[in-house]
């Protein structure tokens, strides 16, 4: 009897050891496939669109990782938040290979594609199900509306931040349908931990892991619902914190809108029409571009009515499934919850919603399909067999045109240019699109067209002091004098000042402005009111310019770019 229960410990454990390697061999599968279709990436070079904020024109990544950039990645809320996780990131790829931006992109597609890979074995771990499990993060992996989070490395936060949610997700599978051991607890807090330094739509990790044990792990019977509950009052903890640490940081840097702004319907109401256009996109992922603007109040009541009507009807079909099959209602919980971070109930910045936005979401909508659509297809199609292989002939025809719609998309990421005018062929007024493109055309010395995006997105943007503040520096310090317009400048510059108060660079442009327009002591006075505030506030770099340019207008010269 013993000999025979040694001979069968052995035996399960060589079974429990091949399928182990079965997963591993079909993990690293998936992240080479991902690295394959999102491998044209690493041909790209910089954007203009944030990539110059954080990392290009950021003289605290300049030296790589020191001790000096450690501190000032805890401490910093530049860019309006704080991830100290994703700024030594972005250091260690400058301390590897300076500003290569081949090697940024790699380091997004490397974290992607181990994202992808940890997702699966998370969810066999749970399931069981090897087969589905690989649809999944298959979905998750290649899908199209992912081209922003892997082909931006201003996107980092999210590939990275979503190694950890990943992580933590398997860290939680062993011991499934048992008491989690305090050790595990402590592992999956970490992992919560190192995410919310990433980017902090982490919060919603602790609801996650209670719908996964409402399905697949069967943790939330009456008998075990408290103490469920109770073990993750350690990460609701650290979801607060996180939560706290996001809206500081927005507020601290002012880009928080308020009520008067923008109203509490105009928000909900957009957040509806954000819930059910991202779900029309992860089915038919078309028309994706880097910025969607706020329709601020001018949204169509119609379109929100529908909106609330289908999400409505979605949650109820789901409610209903939970019965035949609870994946369903805990995939559509999983997509709707996650979502809630990013739907701008607490508005930041002006884009109604974001491709990125989708990162963890769309895991919940895989899910709910995966196990889904075979308990409904069991109904229609009795014989196993032919079912099996509808369902195989269908999965991978959807995951090989996720692949194709990804390969398209990364075309319109390979520069700053293409980027933006992929953004307004698909969007129309875009005031944001029409700026970067702008400052693009700029770049390559295409200076009329320039300024005529440049026109377009301060008529589309009459509210926004960057815009015309942008807008007047380009039109008063043309060399060619068929490009400046100084009373235009002025008009622009005096409405930027208007519209941010007394801020350095905005009185150094109106005087910039002044001075084209043969202003001089007019420019001269602002000129000085700048240079002092540029040095009550430290900023010697502008200081140092503002000086030369003041020295300038004294002397009765105007000031134009070289």
């Amino acid at each position: 009897m013993v000999r025979g229960g040694r001979l069968h410990g052995r035996l399960d454990a060589g079974v429990a050891l091949a399928a182990g390697l079965r997963r591993g061999i079909a993990a690293a599968a998936l992240a080479g496939l991902v690295w394959a279709v999102f491998a044209p990436s690493l041909d790209h070079g910089w954007l203009n669109y944030d990539d110059d904020v954080y990392v290009t024109a950021n003289p605290q990544l300049a030296s790589g990782l020191t001790r000096e950039g450690v501190r000032w990645a805890f401490t910093t809320l530049h860019g309006s938040n704080w991830f100290p996780l994703t700024w030594l990131s972005w250091m260690l790829d400058v301390e590897r290979q300076g500003l290569d931006a081949r090697g940024f992109h790699a380091t997004n597609l490397g974290l992607h594609a181990l994202a992808t890979a940890l997702l699966f074995l998370a969810l066999c771990g749970l399931t069981g199900r090897p087969g589905r499990s690989a649809f999944v993060a298959a979905v998750f992996g290649l899908h199209p509306l992912h081209v922003e989070s892997v082909a931006w490395v201003a996107a980092r936060k999210d590939p990275l931040s979503g190694v950890f949610f990943m992580a933590a997700l398997l860290a939680y599978t062993p011991g499934a349908g048992r008491d989690r051991p305090p050790a595990q607890l402590a592992l999956v807090a970490l992992c919560l931990a190192l995410g919310l330094m990433a980017k902090q739509t982490l919060v919603t990790l602790p609801c996650v892991l209670l719908l996964l044990d409402y399905w697949p792990l069967g943790r939330l019977r009456s008998g075990h619902l408290r103490r469920v509950v109770l073990e993750k009052l350690p990460l609701f903890a650290l979801a607060a914190a996180g939560s706290l640490a996001a809206v500081w940081a927005q507020r601290s840097a002012g880009v928080v809108a308020d009520l008067e702004q923008l109203p509490l319907a105009a928000r909900l109401g957009n957040a509806l029409l954000a819930c059910a256009t991202y779900l029309g996109q992860a089915l038919w992922p078309a028309r994706l571009a880097v910025f969607y603007p706020h329709p601020e109040t001018g949204l169509a009541g119609g379109a929100v009515a529908a909106a609330l009507a289908l999400l409505v009807g979605l949650s109820v079909l789901a409610w209903r499934a939970r019965r035949w099959q609870p994946a369903v209602l805990v995939g559509w919980l999983w997509y709707l919850g996650t979502l809630v971070p990013t739907l701008g109930l607490v508005q930041v910045g002006s884009q109604a919603r974001a491709d990125r936005y989708t990162y963890l979401p769309l895991v919940g909508l895989a899910l709910a399909l995966a196990w889904g659509v075979p308990e409904a297809l069991a109904r229609l199609l009795p014989d196993a067999r032919r079912r099996r292989a509808a369902l195989g002939l269908g999965a991978a025809a959807c995951i090989a045109a996720l692949a194709l719609g990804t390969r398209l998309q990364l075309r319109h990421w390979r520069d700053s240019e293409a980027l933006m005018r992929h953004a307004l062929a698909v969007t129309g007024d875009n005031f944001i699109a029409h700026a970067y493109l702008g400052s693009a055309l700029l770049a390559r010395g295409a200076t009329g067209e320039a300024i005529v995006h440049w026109r377009e997105s301060a008529r589309l943007a009459p509210g926004y002091a960057t815009v015309a503040n942008n807008l007047a520096w380009l039109l008063a310090t043309q060399r060619d004098p068929h490009h400046r317009d100084p009373a235009g400048a002025v008009e622009l510059a005096s409405r930027a000042v208007e519209l941010s108060g007394e801020q350095p660079a905005v009185l150094d442009t109106l005087a910039a402005a002044y001075a084209s327009a043969g202003r001089f002591a007019e420019a001269s006075r602002l000129a000085e009111r700048a240079l002092a505030l540029a040095r009550a506030r430290g900023e010697s770099d502008l200081a140092q310019q503002i000086a030369a340019r003041a020295a300038l207008y004294r002397s009765g010269r105007a000031y134009v770019e070289r």
